[in-house]
């Protein structure tokens, strides 16, 4: 098979097939289905979260916390702040769906971000958040599972039960945006242009992101056979940024998503997602690989 760009993985994704065909392997499937652990649920409603919520200006969630990532869901309110900090050894990725943040980022001209704003920050890295605007801001916030965070020597660290903080150095810089990672990009400006379909937003040797957008419009008619693919590897999971995404997922069934919920799939499982609906629709992918392992049943010869 050819080598792909990193532009043409969304495309792919979205279409659920490789254009060559090749001969079958052997690969393993468990004979029972990889079970949910919590916090982990086949869909995260972004509604029964405000609804448990009703009446805060903050709080948070966790909703995936596995072997290769951790990510919570964080409403801040109006004037508050994330104080200087950084990872030692992790990329942090945010995801604005209400309200407004304002990013400043070692390196970097601030940054506001607003609804459709995709922000990230690599390893060894100075960055703060201030919720800015008159209301709470609601941000998806991704990072590398187990990863730590360290402070400059001008921020009192928070105190944590079963550790103290000491004076260290680590040669510490700033990490790069290489291989097309971008401090800041915004879903809605992009799509501005007709022809956009998505692209890939977070390349790290650790966490990828990939924005895949579209319309169902543009897909052929839906195969009740077609079981999707699988990873044997990495759980992945799914933020819906606008629109509805339709799964059918192995031991689940068929799955609507909608705008700010989010979709997890075990490793072992199949799922088939496709664009739903009308108007435009775009889930934002995420798993531990750069190039994860799609696994298809294999068709007769």
């Amino acid at each position: 098979m050819k080598s792909l760009s990193i532009a043409a993985i969304p495309l792919i994704l979205a279409s659920g097939c490789y254009a060559q065909q090749e001969e079958f392997s052997w690969a393993l499937k468990p004979l029972t289905l990889t079970k949910y652990a919590p916090p982990h649920k086949p869909v995260t409603r972004l509604a029964d979260l405000k609804a448990r919520h009703a009446g805060q200006t903050e709080w948070r969630e966790v909703i995936v916390d596995d072997d290769h990532l951790h990510t919570e869901y964080i409403l801040s309110a109006p004037g508050s702040k994330v104080s200087r900090r950084f990872h030692p050894d992790t990329r942090a990725w945010w995801v604005v769906m209400d309200g407004e943040l304002r990013f400043e980022i070692e390196g970097q001209q601030p940054v506001t971000a607003t609804k459709g704003s995709m922000v990230q920050v690599p390893m060894q890295t100075l960055y703060s958040i201030e919720t800015v605007g008159a209301k709470p801001a609601l941000r998806y916030e991704v990072n590398i599972a187990k990863a730590k965070t360290f402070y400059p020597k001008d921020i009192q660290p928070p105190k944590m039960e079963g550790f103290d903080w000491i004076r260290v150095t680590l040669n510490r810089k700033a990490g790069p945006y290489d291989h097309g990672n971008q401090p800041h990009i915004n879903l809605y400006e992009l799509s501005k242009d007709s022809k956009y379909r998505g692209s890939r937003f977070v390349h790290d040797d650790r966490g990828v992101s990939n924005v895949i957008y579209g319309y169902e419009k543009e897909l052929g008619p839906i195969d009740p056979a077609n079981r999707g693919h699988y990873h044997p590897e990495c759980a992945e999971s799914w933020l819906i940024m606008t629109g509805q995404i339709r799964y059918a997922i192995e031991g689940q069934g068929v799955i609507i998503a909608s705008e700010g919920d989010v979709v997890y799939v075990p490793p072992f499982t199949f799922h088939a997602p496709r664009f739903y609906g009308e108007g435009p629709s775009c889930r934002l992918a995420m798993n531990g690989y750069t190039n994860i392992a799609h696994l298809f049943d294999a068709k007769p010869h």
